[in-house]
This record gives C-alpha cells, sequence and structure tokens, in this order.
C-alpha cells in the first residue's frame, strides 16, 4: 500500500511538473506573439519620403511634426504609443498642434543613416527618442524620452509640458506680445 502510495505521488508530481512546463511554456509564447503582433513602425518605409508628406501636410495645418523615433523591438517605444493612445486628453493635444509620424530606426541594419544623420543623430538618446522639426522640416529640438518618464511608465504631467512647450503657438512670437 505504501509503495502504490508513492508511486502514484511520483506519477502525480511528473504529471504536475508537465503540467506546470506547459503552462509556462504557453505563457511565453503568448507574450512572444502579443509583443510581435505590436506593429507601430513600419519596417519598409522610407523615411524621407514620410518626412515629405508631413511637410506637406503640416505647412497646410500650420502644426508642427513630431517625429517618435523607435522600432517594433523596443518595449519603451511600444509603451509610449499606448500611454499617447489611452489618455484623451494627450492624444488630442498630438491630434491638435502636431502631425505625428513613427520613424522606424533598424538597429541591426542601421540603414537610413543619412536621414538620422540629418537629425543631428537623435539615436544617440536610446529610443524612443523624439524630435520635434517646424511645418518646413527644420530641427527644433531632440527630446530623451528618458526625462519624462516616471517609475515604469510616463509621466502624463511631463508628457503633457512637452508637447505643450514644442507647438507653433508657444514658439510664435505672437504669443509673447
Amino acid at each position: 500500500m505504501v509503495i502504490s502510495f508513492f508511486l502514484n505521488n511520483k506519477m502525480n508530481l511528473r504529471f504536475m511538473r508537465s503540467k506546470i512546463f506547459y503552462c509556462v511554456c504557453c505563457v511565453f509564447f503568448s507574450i512572444n506573439l502579443s509583443a510581435q503582433a505590436v506593429k507601430i513602425y513600419d519596417t519598409k518605409a522610407d523615411p524621407d519620403k514620410q518626412l515629405e508628406e508631413a511637410i506637406r501636410t503640416a505647412q497646410k495645418t500650420g502644426k508642427h511634426i513630431f517625429l517618435q523615433i523607435g522600432g517594433n523591438w523596443c518595449p519603451w517605444c511600444v509603451k509610449f504609443h499606448h500611454f499617447l493612445s489611452k489618455d484623451k486628453e494627450l492624444k488630442d493635444m498630438v491630434a491638435k498642434h502636431y502631425v505625428m509620424l513613427h520613424i522606424n530606426y533598424d538597429r541591426k541594419v542601421k540603414k537610413n543613416q543619412d536621414f538620422f544623420a540629418g537629425l543631428a543623430y537623435p539615436q544617440r538618446f536610446g529610443f524612443p527618442v523624439f524630435v520635434i522639426l517646424n511645418a518646413s522640416g527644420k530641427l527644433l529640438h531632440t527630446q530623451n524620452s528618458w526625462y519624462l518618464e516616471k517609475g515604469t511608465d510616463y509621466d502624463k504631467s511631463k508628457v503633457a509640458a512637452f508637447l505643450k512647450n514644442w507647438t507653433a503657438k508657444a514658439l510664435s512670437p505672437e504669443s509673447y506680445k
């Protein structure tokens, strides 16, 4: 009877271990799939063409251009995208004052280096990095996103201040007369 109990428990232990292993594998697989499913950045897009279109739109609307540079591989880039998307006030602020672009930085191939050289190498700050351009495409500001973080997320008041301080209106001499 004792041997039967021990064998059953040993078999139960093996069964439990295999179930735990199976569950752990499922969790990692689903996390991997969900991370790969996020496609904020178009990895095949030509950033020069993206910017040309944004300049045309910005000149028509009187907005500045907000570049979020990073990649689908970057968890903080994805986090910032979701952070803006889920906050109506910030989302509306971006829509009202900026033409927003997600510019892919491929850290393996280092493609589009001329484009980033024209922006004074914003990748030196890590990712995501935010670049503000005027409606003509002139570089106004490069923002290290680290200064907009708080703990394991972004700080709404810091992001709002950043967005407010780089609008076309904020840089217009008319605002200070």
